[in-house]
């Protein structure tokens, strides 16, 4: 059974940082592209960035391009999503999803205010 779980969201002041986790079951996660999507609230799902398969090949959404960096951990079978200089804009649900399935999981919420 696929499996993603999302975490590492909260609360954070403007221009501070956070990082997300998103654990995988079900398949191994170096043979396959991932990408993080997020959801404002009120707004449809918004591309972040995307992770290739193999050689950890990363492009991003203009929006965050130079603030975040997402990478994996092959051994733990996770994604990560590392966010600095975060703007009250950032504030959204963000889910971790398959790129040929979009299996994704339920997300985490991160709220960027002061």
């Amino acid at each position: 059974e696929v499996q993603l779980v999302e975490s590492g969201g909260g609360l954070v002041q403007p221009g501070g940082s956070l990082r997300l986790s998103c654990a995988v079951s079900g398949f191994t996660l170096i043979v396959v592209a991932m990408s993080w999507v997020r959801q404002a609230p009120g707004k449809g799902l918004e591309w972040v960035g995307t992770i290739n398969s193999g050689r950890d090949f990363t492009i991003y959404a203009d929006s965050v391009k130079g603030r975040f960096t997402i990478s994996r951990d092959n051994g733990k079978n996770t994604l990560y999503l590392k966010m600095n200089s975060l703007e009250p804009e950032d504030t959204a649900v963000y889910y971790c999803r398959e790129v040929s399935t979009w299996a994704r999981g339920k997300g985490t919420q991160v709220t960027v205010s002061s």
